[in-house]
């Protein structure tokens, strides 16, 4: 019996002091300080800041992202070789409607195209990671995607930069600090905030957060009654529509007409 006691005390202190060396070493945090955004009618886009703890020694970029998913645009081409219309429809797969990357350098020269690929960070990455069809092959799929990147980044839907971070050092741990400037354009829902340790070329550590878009009040109760009841919904904007013409009716009616 003394010999199982001894053996237990020796087992309960080596799990102990494993679990110790791993907490020191799992030291990388995530918080999303605007973890959830509210849509209202005063909306006008927000911000998104990324602050947490990691070692001193790290490099570090900071992905946020929609759930993946399916998305379709217009092709447009010429029609006769001079008349440019909508000749087809092309669609993107495994990509998110939002995608915003920072990092403290470019993750080129942080990570191996092999690690990047693999965790779908920079827009080459995702390049290579989304299936747009229908396209002949490579050089067409590259054609098309970078016409989806410039639209998604022209809508603010897609941003990758280098630097931007605020570090203060101080003890083991450093205290870093970014922000997105997050845009109106996004959608509500919920968005995955990852953020990974990077040294000598491999990942050491990765954090998680999360952040929340959700419509509130009045924005709300419209976009469900659109969603659910479309009849009143067209109803009430028709409504709406015929008061505001006449309302603009009477202020210019006032200055007794055209002549």
């Amino acid at each position: 019996m003394k010999n199982i006691l001894k053996i237990t005390i020796m087992a309960l202190f080596i799990i102990a002091g494993a679990g110790a060396i791993s907490g020191a070493d799992a030291c990388l945090t995530a918080k999303a300080n605007h973890d959830d955004i509210k849509i209202d009618f005063f909306y006008n886009g927000s911000e998104v800041s990324v602050s947490g703890f990691s070692d001193p020694d790290v490099d570090l970029i900071v992905k946020l992202t929609s759930p993946e998913g399916h998305q379709a645009l217009k092709k447009k081409g010429k029609t006769g070789g001079f008349l440019w219309m909508n000749v087809g429809e092309l669609k993107f797969d495994n990509v998110p409607n939002v995608y915003y990357l920072q990092s403290t350098r470019k993750p080129e020269d942080l990570l191996p195209a092999a690690d990047l690929d693999s965790n779908v960070i920079g827009f080459a990455s995702l390049e290579r990671h989304a299936e747009v069809g229908p396209v002949s092959g490579p050089e067409e799929k590259s054609k098309w995607f970078g016409e989806f990147l410039r639209y998604k980044e022209h809508n603010n839907l897609y941003y990758q930069t280098d630097g931007g971070f605020a570090m203060k050092e101080g003890g083991p741990q450093r205290h870093y600090y970014m922000k997105f400037a997050w845009p109106y354009q996004a959608p509500p829902g919920n968005y995955d905030v990852m953020v990974y340790a990077v040294k000598n070329g491999k990942i050491l550590e990765t954090a998680t957060s999360k952040v929340v878009v959700e419509q509130v009040g009045a924005v709300k109760t419209l976009a469900d009654m659109a969603k659910n009841n479309g009849a009143v919904y067209g109803i009430l904007s028709i409504l709406a529509a015929v008061v505001s013409g006449f309302g603009v009716g009477l202020v210019f009616g006032k200055g007794g007409g055209a002549h």
